[in-house]
């Protein structure tokens, strides 16, 4: 549990997090959990939406853990809040619920971060050490269910995603909002999970060459970080071909 937690303080400071859950017991056990953890402090703990966002705005936490179902205020609503207000702060959902209806409006909100309530504190540390270096926190089983989802819409008509040209033809692509052929493999990379340093892997070229392609796909499909990206590739069934 220790080296992941450690490796939450990309900054080389204790990355700051705030709790949000309606339910005292359960609030009070994250607390808790997060507090044995090195590398992570406790700045805050709310019981509902609308205290999550007074209380980030107050303390500007790195990282919000948010509960998805609480009165006043629900997490998806407190979320798309505390993105719109506060960029700098990321948000980990951490639900019991990992139905549709939960997870792709949590991400389309702006979480980068999401997680069932049965994870433990490796997890947790994971996914806050993930969203702090630009990553997504997903579960694996989120991760499975997006790509589920992804299958579920079918294959992308004829062109709109990357594929091979017809024998004998140049390759021309017809991808959504402009985006280009490599722009369009490094999202379908994003929405497998993969890190940068991955991605980069995976095709050959600098970190910073996908950097610069993350900055222009994002540009041009309008989603502010990789949790919105995940959501635009299955939208749009942009998916790495077998």
């Amino acid at each position: 549990m220790a080296s992941a937690a450690a490796s939450a303080g990309v900054t080389g400071r204790a990355v700051r997090v705030l709790v949000a859950d309606d339910q005292t017991v359960v609030r009070e056990g994250i607390v808790m959990l997060l507090g044995l953890l090195p590398g992570i402090e406790v700045v805050g703990s709310a019981a509902d939406g609308e205290e999550a966002v007074r209380l980030v705005a107050e303390h500007a936490p790195d990282v919000v853990l948010m509960d998805l179902r609480m009165p006043r205020c629900d997490g998806v609503e407190a979320t798309r809040r505390i993105r719109a207000d506060h960029p700098g702060t990321e948000v980990v959902v951490l639900t019991t619920y990992a139905d549709d209806d939960s997870l792709f409006p949590a991400l389309r909100a702006g979480a980068r971060g999401y997680l069932t309530k049965d994870a433990g504190g490796e997890e947790i540390a994971r996914a806050i050490a993930d969203v702090r270096s630009g990553a997504a926190g997903l579960s694996p089983q989120v991760q499975r269910r997006l790509l589920e989802r992804l299958a579920e819409d079918g294959p992308a008509p004829r062109g709109s995603g990357p594929s091979a040209a017809e024998p004998g033809t140049a390759p021309q692509p017809v991808l959504p909002d402009g985006l280009t052929t490599r722009e369009a493999e490094v999202l379908a990379l994003i929405a497998e999970g993969l890190s940068n340093p991955e991605i980069a892997a995976e095709l050959f070229v600098s970190v910073a060459t996908v950097k610069t392609h993350i900055n222009n796909l994002f540009a041009k499909t309008g989603v502010r970080d990789r949790a919105q990206a995940v959501g635009y590739a299955y939208r749009h069934g942009i998916s790495r071909q077998p």
